[in-house]
């Protein structure tokens, strides 16, 4: 799967991962159509996860 696949819409998923993991910031979640792997990228450096893991996780949301 090399898309990020989100259940409802991104504010609410961003708003459910900045619960989770508060060192996150609104530049560290900006999300671009077709930005997927920098958002990834960014989120991976921050919380130290693999790309999948994350897209796995956002995807249950």
């Amino acid at each position: 799967m090399n898309k990020l696949i989100m259940k409802g819409t991104w504010n609410e998923t961003k708003g459910k991962l900045k619960q989770k993991y508060g060192e996150l910031t609104d530049d560290d979640l900006t999300f671009a159509e077709g930005k997927d792997d920098e958002l990834l990228g960014r989120l991976q450096t921050k919380l130290g996860k693999t790309k999948t893991e994350l897209r796995e996780e956002i995807k249950n949301m």
